[in-house]
């Protein structure tokens, strides 16, 4: 995946319809996340799409996040979300302001707030995770 500010600088030059083409190709990059991890306990809270984060810990104590949405659009969110806490020790994501490095893309701006009202909960619940392996 590229980083954040990559992302941004072609986000910047398009126009609305092509925003969310490119938001809908990031949700399509993500990893897959198997059917099985799509439970109760996975499934992120007070979001308009079905949203799921599972969280895994590697060897070297970073974390590894899987997620997916029924939404297209909203699975694109989830990558721009990723992209800024992917495979960070917990430390580091605790210290990462999600919603700053989002900022630039305006995307409560951008997106009506039925699709963007969940990224807080996800935010959320991605910096409870790393603070539970801090």
């Amino acid at each position: 995946m590229p980083s954040l500010t990559e992302i941004h600088d072609e986000y910047d030059f398009l126009d609305a319809d092509d925003r969310y083409r490119l938001l809908i190709d990031l949700g399509k990059a993500l990893e897959p996340m198997p059917d099985a991890l799509k439970t109760d306990a996975t499934l992120v809270r007070g979001c308009s799409a079905s949203v799921w984060v599972y969280p895994t810990r590697a060897d070297d104590g970073t974390l590894h996040f899987l997620a997916d949405s029924n939404a297209a659009i909203t699975k694109g969110i989830i990558a721009l979300v990723l992209i800024a806490v992917q495979d960070r020790q917990p430390a580091a994501i605790l210290t990462t302001d999600v919603a700053g490095e989002l900022a630039p893309f305006d995307l409560s701006r951008q997106l009506s707030s039925n699709r963007t009202q969940g990224i807080p909960n996800m935010i959320a619940l991605i910096h409870e995770t790393a603070a539970r392996y801090a």
